[in-house]
């Protein structure tokens, strides 16, 4: 009788922390999306398990980067938009930090959208055989409407089934490519640079710490939980979660690198390919569901990052029940559906998005660290020694990294 009170216990504890998993599921979503795919799918075909170390840095990078602004929005009650404003006094500097703010994440949002509705639009291409052209539109309004819905458990709910699902793919597709274990530990925890990898580093570490990602979560937490108590659970759905989302990302480099090592990656879909031999006709298939739910996810966080980020800077009320905030998701969404219709998606904006977030990043990482040293703001809360030294750390790749983009954005142009 005592076991089976025990096992219940344990059984509900384990649903409870279950139910703490939500505002850090929908970051993982917002990074493992078509872009991160095919940069995973390239770095393996090219460099084999060699950069699997830069994809840990990033998620750990991602993780402390979250934790502090899920401690923000807990603790200060306070979105990262308006704690960034409010960090700055003078009206001049505070209203041109809040204007760069604003329309580097709406045009860093905006540019990618319709690369993201194109992989959505694959995926469903894939199985069904419908044309991309007509899908993407239709997967666009169906992303509006649950902007529109203003429902956070609704997008969170869809978020987390998403996770699961490339989970699902991708992890099984890892494990049936039976991998060099040796290799895959050593490509994880002994750093190396291969001729010609710089650029690809830069992608992974790009792809994974999104500078809306951070916006976006210090304003969802506020939605789930309230108290100083709740920061543990909302650590453990950040360790889960982001863990997930990094594990996703890794299988489909460790995939590439054991099937298609050398061989030169000119879509996503030539995975598909190395997967026929273990997984027959549904390898096309089962790749495509995966691809979906990445470019799905992808979609709906790009507009909700630059939706939460406007509403956070102007501090609107109401969160996601408010018109403008559905007016800047909806605008997103709609500047997708006309790119893509139109196949209008020139360089110039991808560089001059790229170069902005090549600002963005570092500037965004070295204020956080500011406000999570406000004693006002946070109290008791603030950041610990350790909490600054890694942050500090963080901040310094950030810039490094940061320059490297702009740069190479401005070259291009």
């Amino acid at each position: 009788m005592a076991n089976s009170t025990q096992d219940r216990a344990k059984e509900t504890s384990f649903i409870e922390k279950l139910k703490a998993i939500g505002p850090g599921a929908i970051i993982s979503a917002s990074f493992v999306g078509p872009g991160t795919i095919t940069t995973a799918t390239e770095a393996g075909a090219s460099f084999g398990y060699a950069l699997l170390w830069a994809l840990v840095f990033s998620v750990i990078t991602t993780m402390v980067l979250q934790i502090m602004t899920a401690r923000l929005g807990i603790i200060g009650r306070k979105g990262l938009g308006a704690a960034v404003r409010d960090q700055f006094a003078h009206p001049v500097l505070k209203n041109t930090v809040s204007v760069f703010v604003i329309a580097s994440i709406f045009i860093g949002c905006a540019a990618y959208m319709s690369g993201d509705m194109n992989g959505t639009s694959l995926g469903i291409n894939t199985i069904t055989g419908w044309s991309i052209d007509v899908i993407g539109p239709i997967v666009g309004v169906v992303v509006l409407l649950l902007g529109l819905s203003g429902s956070y458990k609704l997008i969170e709910k869809v978020m987390i089934v998403l996770v699961i699902v490339m989970s699902i793919v991708f992890i099984t597709t890892m494990v049936m490519a039976r991998p060099d274990l040796a290799g895959v530990f050593t490509g994880a925890f002994v750093p190396s640079m291969p001729a010609g990898s710089i650029i690809t580093i830069i992608a992974l570490i790009g792809t994974t710490v999104v500078p809306y990602n951070l916006f976006i979560h210090s304003g969802t937490v506020q939605e789930k939980w309230s108290q100083p108590s709740d920061l543990k659970e909302s650590r453990r759905d950040i360790f889960v979660s982001i863990g997930m989302g990094g594990l996703i990302s890794a299988s489909i480099l460790i995939t590439s690198g054991t099937l298609m090592r050398g061989i030169e990656v000119e879509t996503v879909a030539d995975l598909a390919l190395q997967l026929e031999p273990l997984l027959g006709s549904w390898a096309e298939n089962f790749l495509a569901i995966g691809i979906f739910s990445a470019g799905f996810s992808s979609m709906t966080a790009s507009a909700l990052g630059a939706a939460i980020t406007t509403s956070s800077v102007l501090k609107w009320e109401n969160g996601m029940a408010n018109w403008r905030f559905k007016l800047v998701f909806s605008a997103v969404i709609i500047i997708g559906i006309l790119s893509f219709t139109l196949n209008f998606e020139p360089l110039e904006v991808l560089l001059f998005a790229q170069a902005l977030n090549g600002l963005l990043l570092p500037g965004i990482a070295f204020i956080l660290m500011l406000i999570m040293n406000n004693k006002k703001l946070l109290g008791e809360y603030v950041n610990s020694v350790k909490m600054n030294v890694a942050g500090s750390l963080i901040v310094i790749v950030c810039f490094a990294l940061g320059l490297y983009s702009l740069i190479t954005a401005i070259s291009s142009f």
